[in-house]
């Protein structure tokens, strides 16, 4: 059991010395350098480390073993252009790192049921999770996803697009996430694999509205 104070709440931006050099390709983004922004955005021609570094991440311990957790990235597109990443549903386990299966899946309401399935290996651990989500989708701004059959207790949250401006385009991609997993798997095990892998994840949704993945 996490021994966490439910007002405990850390805020990081994500280094890139987590890495090596050898983890990542020589991708680079392009972005207007003399941009002004709270929230950190893309510097011309970086390396897919530097931008890992440029993700603004925080953890907030809820209540018992829920917590949220919340990353955000500025990104040099138009919302427009984010959001038909993010909805191209089926396509995102082709660019998102230890996402292995993204497909919909029938609603018995007629609305939009993501089927959802990753995971990756932690020292002699292997972490594996599964999620059939419900997803209501308020274009261009919000995608809101709630898990109604899964592996962990909760699962819900949204990714939130705040245009940043037209001159040149962009746009904050905010992702927020409240989980509460199971009594089988660790929160400490959950939170580290969220720390590793969200960065990374808006690191990839970027890459891929800039036509790079």
């Amino acid at each position: 059991m996490d021994a966490s104070s439910p007002n405990d709440y850390s805020s990081n931006t994500y280094s890139s010395n987590t890495y090596s050099s050898n983890t990542y390709s020589s991708n680079t983004y392009r972005s207007n350098s003399n941009s002004s922004t709270d929230s950190p955005s893309l510097a011309p021609l970086v390396s897919e480390a530097e931008c890992l570094a440029s993700v603004q991440l925080s953890t907030r311990s809820l209540d018992g073993r829920k917590r949220q957790v919340k990353a955000s990235l500025v990104v040099p597109v138009d919302a427009t252009t984010l959001w038909g990443v993010l909805t191209d549903y089926e396509a995102l386990a082709d660019f998102i790192p230890n996402l292995w299966l993204s497909r919909r899946l029938p609603h018995p309401q007629g609305g939009i049921r993501l089927e959802q399935e990753g995971g990756q290996r932690i020292l002699a651990l292997s972490f594996s999770a599964r999620v059939v989500l419900d997803m209501d989708e308020d274009f261009p701004r919000r995608i809101t996803f709630r898990m109604v059959e899964g592996d962990f207790k909760e699962f819900s949250g949204y990714w939130q697009l705040t245009p940043l401006g037209t001159e040149p385009q962009r746009t904050e991609l905010t992702y927020v996430l409240e989980v509460r997993p199971k009594l089988t798997m660790p929160v400490k095990i959950l939170e580290c694999r969220l720390n590793i892998d969200l960065p990374r994840n808006l690191v990839a949704i970027a890459q891929r509205s800039q036509g790079i993945l």
